[in-house]
């Protein structure tokens, strides 16, 4: 076998070794997704060459397999809304949390979507008692204490089961198109702030939040109070970073919210340096004229454009064929400004209405 040569991307650095991978993929018939399959198994081969010593390579392990088993689960229902619910697992079903997190999953399960949980007890057994097991997800956390999958998921096969709280943490963001976050303790807060975080970053997909509070709450306000007057006011977060998130104490606000970012706004993608967006209704030319003058600090040149069908990419890929498509040349940096893209363009008066018995989600109202 000849000695490893410096690697390119993609191989091992050795010629006979790449020539048995591509072997190997011929052998079980891999077509598709050739190329990052390939990338997985050049990996595993340099961490054998390597120096990773056995803990680095348990843990190589147990994450791959965790999000394999995921992907599994979720593969079937991939074009199947969710909303993934976060909150404290010590919140008893007698504490009115309990009833507003159940409320909004049934809510939005009467309207298609299905709920993912952590799969423990409080608010996460909260939501998918709400969904019902037709429509509920669960990834588990193996703990020491506290956490045994709850009543609702624990015989279901949509429940997985994880090591590590990374691999946990990235299913139930990946696997979902909003979240619901209601109060809890650091682990909640971990959640929240990482969710955030991605959003604000690009690092996820644009989607949702709502911070959901009861009545009378007051905890969710007084974290916002920190975030303002401590972290934005020292500059650490733009004032426009608010956008990312909704807080309201109404299940039929917070269902709205979720529901509405969907209203017109379907998905988005990147062909080069364009950003696509797929919408529900296509846009008139005075509606996207006014959106490239009152967004124009987010698009690099050329402002926002109207496509006249999908790009050759996307027809070869059968990506979302049916809906139409407009595009920019997206800086990259203004997130937030993204986020208020995707509620204008909720807005716009060619835009579908509302579901019935939904009030205009307020990212919505001030425009409508």
């Amino acid at each position: 076998m000849a000695q490893p040569t410096h690697a390119r991307p993609g191989s091992t650095g050795d010629p006979e070794l790449d020539t048995r991978i591509e072997s190997l993929l011929d052998e079980v018939g891999v077509t598709a997704n050739r190329d990052q399959l390939r990338e997985l198994l050049v990996s595993t081969i340099r961490m054998a060459q390597g120096q990773a010593d056995r803990l680095d390579l348990k843990i190589a392990n147990a994450a791959l397999r965790e999000m394999r088993e995921g992907f599994e689960v979720f593969a079937p229902y991939r074009d199947v809304r969710k909303i993934t619910m976060f909150g404290s697992a010590r919140t008893h079903p007698t504490d009115p949390l309990y009833s507003q997190a159940r409320d909004l999953a049934s809510r939005l399960v009467a309207l298609g979507w299905s709920t993912v949980t952590g799969a423990g007890p409080g608010i996460m057994a909260a939501g998918l008692e709400g969904a019902g097991p037709e429509h509920s997800f669960g990834i588990n956390i193996r703990l020491p204490f506290e956490q045994q999958p709850n009543q609702f998921i624990s015989s279901d096969p949509k429940l997985v089961s994880m090591k590590y709280f990374f691999t946990r943490k990235l299913l139930l963001v990946k696997e979902s198109d909003g979240y619901a976050v209601l109060p809890g303790g650091y682990g909640t807060l971990d959640e929240a702030f990482e969710l955030l975080t991605l959003l604000q970053t690009g690092k996820a997909e644009p989607a949702p939040v709502v911070l959901l509070e009861v009545p009378g709450g007051s905890y969710w306000r007084a974290w916002e109070r920190f975030v303002t007057d401590e972290v934005a006011a020292r500059g650490f977060i733009g004032p426009e970073d608010t956008s990312f998130y909704l807080i309201t104490d109404d299940v039929l606000e917070a269902a709205a919210e979720v529901l509405g970012f969907y209203r017109n706004y379907q998905s988005l993608r990147w062909v080069g340096d364009r950003m696509v967006i797929r919408l529900v209704a296509r846009p008139t030319q005075g509606e996207v004229a006014a959106l490239c003058e009152e967004f124009a600090g987010m698009c690099l040149r050329g402002g926002i454009e109207v496509l006249p069908g999908p790009l050759p990419i996307e027809v070869r890929e059968g990506d979302h064929l049916e809906f139409p498509r407009i595009a920019l040349r997206f800086d990259k940096l203004s997130f937030s400004h993204l986020r208020r893209l995707i509620d204008a363009l909720n807005a716009l008066p060619s835009a579908p209405p509302m579901p019935a018995g939904l009030p205009v989600p307020p990212s919505q109202r001030a425009r409508g």
